[in-house]
């Protein structure tokens, strides 16, 4: 056995960061193992160091972070768990990483921009929860949303791309299918101007409303950690806080817009004497990348639209999404079995351009060294100029 010297207090420390028992750090740690080990084998001072890189391997926060005699303070700069109790879901081991990661990035980026003197001050308003989320969203849509595109993915890089414009810094993540843990959350806002999104492959539609509505609590300053589904916000409703909902109608009206808005007000009821609106949603829809059941939702919500005909549209939805999503898998193993195989390629997440704009300036200020722009920007240093003179 190779024995090494541990500070246990730091062990404690990150459990309580990730709001962790000891049961559910030995399940992590047991997974895969014949043999389990016990608490008594870890939280002592001196550990086998094949222990130790399982306890890493849920931290990750390499080997000699153990062995630092400092004992870390729960402060709440620390992080959003130190922060704030609750959250809106209940959130998975693999949320909590993601969360941590994009903690750890921002923290170095906002280091990096004060050192290569790049100034990222506020320029979107700050709001309050009695302020009509409605007006609000119509009094910046022109600031922060870019032209209308029917690529989704670039209408998202765009939106992306506005708000760093506007010093709000957005970052994207993708759960590889193979990912053993798996975030639980569509997103994020982390103060003082970060927004994290959960790539949505399926429904770049979800993952727009999920921006918007973290842009909401961005102006409100309020952090949150959360799944944003329409399936489940049409039946929890009336039990979201205030700042959820103020969140929700802020972003399904900033991605609506006003014209599109008063297309749908003006009509009074939506039933089966105009086909329960289908024409106009559909309108709407390839015309704001709003998702249809986003649009009955808030129908629903403005009792525009009875809540049994709504769980009869949201069904009918819900069975066309999982037929395409068979039609898809057919086609996938039918080209399997034809010998045509795809590409093979994970997908990237957007880089919002101010991001590497920060990046390039701390290269160039000599604040940080190419290999830490390479692993940040994720190229070879054989490719850094490429990227330093786009």
């Amino acid at each position: 056995m190779n024995i090494v010297e541990i500070n246990k207090e730091r062990l404690d420390y990150l459990l309580s960061l990730y709001r962790m028992t000891k049961d559910e750090l030995l399940s992590l740690i047991n997974d895969g193992r014949k043999r389990e080990l016990s608490w008594e084998d870890i939280y002592k001072n001196e550990i086998d160091v094949s222990y130790l890189k399982r306890i890493d391997k849920v931290f990750k926060r390499g080997l000699f972070y153990y062995a630092d005699p400092v004992v870390p303070q729960r402060k709440s700069s620390s992080s959003v768990f130190f922060r704030k109790e609750h959250f809106s879901s209940d959130l998975n081991y693999g949320a909590k990483q993601r969360v941590r990661e994009f903690e750890d990035i921002n923290t170095r980026l906002l280091a990096i921009s004060t050192l290569s003197d790049i100034k990222l001050q506020r320029k979107l308003p700050k709001c309050k929860e009695s302020m009509s989320p409605i007006d609000v969203a119509f009094s910046i849509r022109d600031k922060v949303l870019p032209a209308f595109v029917e690529n989704k993915r670039d209408y998202l890089k765009g939106f992306i791309n506005k708000l760093g414009d506007l010093n709000v810094i957005v970052f994207e993540f993708v759960d590889q299918h193979n990912k053993k843990y798996k975030a639980n959350i569509d997103g994020f806002f982390i103060l003082p101007n970060a927004i994290v999104l959960k790539r949505r492959q399926e429904s770049f539609s979800r993952e727009l409303f999920t921006l918007a509505h973290e842009l909401g609590h961005y102006l409100l300053g309020e952090e949150e950690i959360e799944e944003v589904d329409m399936m489940t916000i049409s039946s929890s409703f009336e039990q979201m806080s205030a700042t959820e909902r103020w969140c929700n109608q802020f972003a399904y009206n900033l991605l609506l817009g006003k014209e599109y808005a008063e297309l749908l007000y003006d009509i009074p009821t939506f039933d089966s004497n105009n086909d329960y609106g289908h024409e106009i949603v559909d309108v709407v829809n390839k015309g704001t990348h709003l998702s249809r059941l986003a649009i009955f939702t808030d129908l629903m919500l403005h009792n525009k639209l009875s809540y049994n005909s709504y769980l009869q549209i949201r069904n009918e939805l819900e069975e066309n999404r999982k037929h395409n999503e068979i039609i898809k898998q057919q086609k996938k193993e039918q080209d399997i079995a034809m010998g045509i195989e795809s590409s093979g390629r994970n997908p990237k997440p957007i880089r919002a351009a101010i991001i590497s704009d920060i990046y390039n300036v701390a290269l160039n200020n000599g604040v940080i060294s190419e290999l830490e722009y390479c692993k940040a920007m994720n190229i070879k240093p054989s490719e850094i100029d490429k990227y330093l003179y786009q």
